[in-house]
């Protein structure tokens, strides 16, 4: 079942593990909830969680950012111990994945939401259940895929990478936004977003500089960059604002 098309949406995935998706969602369901819009989210799969009883520590900021009352159930249906890929950690607890159940969960809270954010687990590749990777549940909820990309080297194969396989897959894009561009880059950094934005079948978003403090801090600095990007336009755009 796929996403309610009534509902604007994104499906947020990363190159990588630690490039700052989690942050990166949130300051976006800021950003939109500054502009006015009731901001649903929702992170499919967390690993890592101390306590699956509540909460995982992206659920939460994701949950804080967007000012939620849905309940955590919604909000991150399978709340995982191991720090580990989604279908190795539901292995080690007796958990089955079920993507059917997450495709509905998204349509519930889009039918909720002006906007609903959803954020991945890692990377496209990442195994859920059994033969079924991250993607194919993007590709169900169908919403448009934002990539959080970082800028140092290597980014280029990854985020070209990450770019192809959407596209392979028919998933529909919305752009890519490079993230955690530190205070004094090097060649690499330097290079990185016009070799992206001449390389990719995808929009440059923008260019995100690296925030400090708490998550919320952090969430809250990069929702205020995004609404003084010169890309501007080309986000709101991507976001299909």
């Amino acid at each position: 079942m796929a996403a309610a098309k009534t509902t604007k949406g994104l499906f947020v995935t990363g190159t990588d593990t630690g490039v700052g998706k989690t942050l990166v969602s949130a300051a976006l369901a800021l950003f939109l909830r500054q502009r006015g819009l009731d901001v649903g989210v929702m992170k499919p799969v967390e690993t890592g969680v101390d306590n699956p009883d509540a909460l995982g520590s992206d659920g939460s900021l994701l949950q804080w950012a967007a000012a939620s009352l849905d309940e955590p159930e919604l909000i991150s249906p399978y709340r995982l111990r191991a720090p580990l890929a989604p279908s190795l950690a539901a292995e080690l607890e007796n958990v089955r994945i079920d993507c059917g159940l997450l495709a509905e969960t998204a349509n519930t809270l889009a039918s909720r939401h002006d906007y609903l954010i959803i954020e991945g687990a890692g990377g496209l590749m990442v195994p859920l259940a059994g033969g079924v990777l991250l993607a194919d549940l993007a590709k169900t909820i169908n919403f448009p895929l934002l990539t959080v990309c970082r800028p140092s080297l290597g980014t280029i194969n990854h985020t070209l990478l990450t770019i192809f396989a959407a596209r392979t897959m028919e998933i529909p894009l919305a752009g890519f936004l490079i993230n955690n561009m530190p205070p004094s880059p090097g060649a690499a950094e330097e290079s990185a977003p016009h070799t992206l934005a001449s390389l990719a079948s995808a929009d440059l978003l923008g260019v995100l500089n690296h925030a400090t403090g708490t998550p919320q801090e952090q969430a809250t600095a990069l929702a205020g960059q995004m609404e003084k990007l010169p890309s501007l336009p080309w986000l709101l755009a991507g976001l299909g604002l």
